[in-house]
């Protein structure tokens, strides 16, 4: 508003000035002084009209003329005009208002003013926290207590943790229903979880129903290339939040900042370390912040720094885990409220489909979905629409327009007719849900396996079972090729096999001959990108090789008997995929029965189409069951080619 004020004023001042200068002249001939002077004496001119060393005149036909007096003194002047009947017009100078002459004189400083005020509020950011000189502001957002519309109905699959952060709102509603008991309200709650499950959703959530301010920030907003200065914005959010209290301050990837100490290069002066110490002297120092809950969120609790971890800092942890079956409903239900659906469309049935989704998995799906149905012009989602976007999601999109030739199409047809054949004969093994020789993304083909039911473990019988498949669709290719003939196609599943096993006897402790203990040291060293020294002697390393040898060769030889007895299966399934490039679980089943299988629905209406082949290897998903510190990627994609 002041910047706008003395804009104003400058602009004022200019105009004043240049109307002030602007003055009207009298178009006419312009003679010397000595002609004027020889005019007036031979009685040329009838009338003049003199302002200060100007002179405008007029002759005795009428025309006009101007002339400039010389700066010195010409008393005869007068008096040459007076006696030959000259008309003498004076012209009265004109009078500047007060107000006119302040502003003039003070125009100088007018422009000094408004040079300060600019620089000033770009020093400052212009209030929005961007200049030079706000490094040292918070970069919270903050939303009142009528902005947040989220409540506890939007969340949905993650039961438990809603129940573990009710408590807060209850706090925050009537906090003297604690207090009178001796209790206190949390300082701060850590939200654990993959990503996509809700966590930030839940922390708008608890505002949303607490109705109280919320400040919401990045811990990356935190760091900059200037020690002290993500301290100084820890300190500056602290102070707006007690202004606000109560209120919550969200801090999203809490991890970018609150990183164990000690492990920099910097040693304990970098800027990372002294934003950490600022944080937690604001969340429990010797001034309290009654009134201001924290909330953070963060997918990799195991980096955090201990001290942030205790109690009086973050008081509790709550896990956001995966949605089981129910909340998978729960969640689809949800995000099926925004679009016209079709009465035969099943949640149920859509979340037995979908295990280790998600919600942000399952929101795309539904929204994948929605966009499936626009390009067919419908009005409403159907249920092959979730069936088309779940098959995009968990294996890639086709690539129609790619050509396969017949030797690759075969090749990769008995490929992945070795994945599904293997893999349906196994102990414990998922059930095949696809097959299909249709390029989706990088692969080339996929074969994808749906458990019936959600699983958390897996048994050494699966991790086998697993195992036997990936190596079902090179042994098929060297059952049909011959040695000489096996492709690279099989590269990712070789490498996923020598993972399960390289974990079952170094990680797991499923190996009967090292027996249950750890032999794989995940630990970094001292530095980041330092290796960690061997926890075991060289001695030790040969026998864990020798062991996961043992059990590839034992699965790959289980495979192979199991693909020669069933020989005549995988010459019916792969002519199956030859014909029709896909085929589901019901067509498995009349293959496996020894029958010719089905047509596919609608089979006789859009007829078959055509793929391509690429000389990359094939591309799958990490494997069931690996202890990575990820989510098994269960339903996703088993064998690819």
């Amino acid at each position: 508003m002041a910047k706008n004020l003395v804009l104003w004023l400058i602009i004022a001042a200019v105009l004043l000035m240049v109307f002030q200068n602007f003055t009207p002249t009298t178009s006419g001939q312009q003679v010397n002084y000595s002609q004027f002077v020889e005019m007036v004496q031979d009685g040329q001119v009838t009338r003049v009209t003199i302002d200060g060393l100007e002179i405008q005149g007029t002759r005795g036909d009428g025309s006009q003329f101007q002339t400039v007096r010389p700066q010195v003194a010409d008393n005869k002047l007068m008096d040459d005009l007076l006696a030959n009947n000259v008309e003498v017009i004076g012209k009265e100078p004109e009078r500047q208002s007060l107000w006119t002459q302040l502003l003039v004189a003070a125009f100088p400083i007018l422009i000094i003013i408004a040079l300060f005020v600019f620089f000033m509020r770009q020093m400052q950011g212009g209030g929005g926290g961007k200049g030079p000189m706000s490094f040292g502001k918070s970069k919270a957002k903050l939303m009142s207590e009528d902005q947040i519309k989220t409540t506890f109905g939007d969340v949905a699959g993650v039961d438990e943790a809603k129940e573990d952060v009710k408590e807060l709102v209850d706090f925050l509603r009537d906090p003297s229903k604690f207090q009178r008991l001796g209790g206190s309200i949390p300082k701060g709650v850590l939200m654990v979880g993959q990503p996509g499950t809700g966590k930030t959703l839940l922390a708008k959530a608890i505002a949303g129903e607490a109705k109280v301010p919320f400040f919401s920030i990045s811990g990356s907003d935190f760091v900059e290339m200037f020690v002290g200065v993500g301290a100084s914005r820890v300190r500056d959010m602290f102070e707006q939040a007690k202004k606000q209290s109560p209120c919550i301050i969200f801090i999203d990837e809490i991890d970018a900042v609150g990183g164990r100490r000690g492990n920099g290069m910097g040693g304990g002066h970098d800027e990372r370390e002294q934003t950490l110490n600022a944080l937690l002297v604001e969340m429990d120092g010797f001034e309290g912040n009654e009134g201001v809950i924290v909330i953070a969120a963060t997918n990799r609790p195991d980096v955090l720094d201990p001290a942030l971890l205790r109690p009086g800092r973050f008081d509790r942890q709550v896990v956001v885990g995966l949605p089981d079956i129910i909340g998978r409903e729960q969640i689809l239900k949800v995000h099926m409220k925004k679009v016209p659906l079709d009465d035969g469309v099943e949640p149920q049935l859509i979340a037995r489909g979908t295990p280790g989704f998600s919600g942000a998995d399952l929101a795309n799906l539904v929204n994948e979905a929605a966009l499936f149905a626009a390009r067919r012009n419908q009005r409403l989602v159907s249920m092959e629409e979730f069936e088309l976007a779940k098959d995009k999601i968990m294996m890639g999109a086709e690539r129609k327009s790619m050509v396969m030739s017949e030797k690759e199409k075969q090749n990769t047809a008995y490929h992945e007719s070795g994945h599904a054949i293997v893999g349906r004969l196994m102990p414990e093994h998922d059930p095949v849900y696809k097959v299909s020789i249709i390029p989706r993304g990088r692969a080339l083909g996929v074969t994808m396996f749906l458990p019936e039911e959600d699983r958390y473990s897996h048994s050494k019988r699966f991790l086998i079972s697993s195992i036997c498949s990936l190596f079902g669709g090179r042994i098929a290719e060297e059952l049909t090729l011959g040695f000489d003939g096996v492709t690279t196609g099989a590269s990712n599943d070789i490498e996923r096999a020598t993972s399960l096993a390289r974990n079952m006897v170094t990680k797991w402790g499923l190996s009967e001959k090292l027996g249950p203990l750890q032999y794989d040291n995940d630990d970094q060293g001292g530095y980041p990108g330092m290796p960690s020294a061997p926890s075991h002697s060289p001695g030790t390393a040969q026998r864990i090789d020798e062991e996961v040898r043992e059990i590839i060769d034992s699965c790959y030889e289980k495979a192979k008997q199991i693909l020669i007895d069933n020989r005549d299966k995988l010459d019916l399934m792969a002519e199956a995929l030859m014909k029709y490039e896909t085929i589901d679980r019901h067509q498995i089943d009349d293959i496996m029965e020894g029958r010719v299988p089905r047509p596919p629905k609608g089979w006789g209406d859009s007829g078959p189409t055509g793929g391509v082949t690429s000389d990359e290897p094939e591309q799958e998903a990490a494997p069931r069951g690996s202890d990575d510190g990820r989510r098994p990627d269960i339903g996703r994609p088993a064998g690819e080619h």
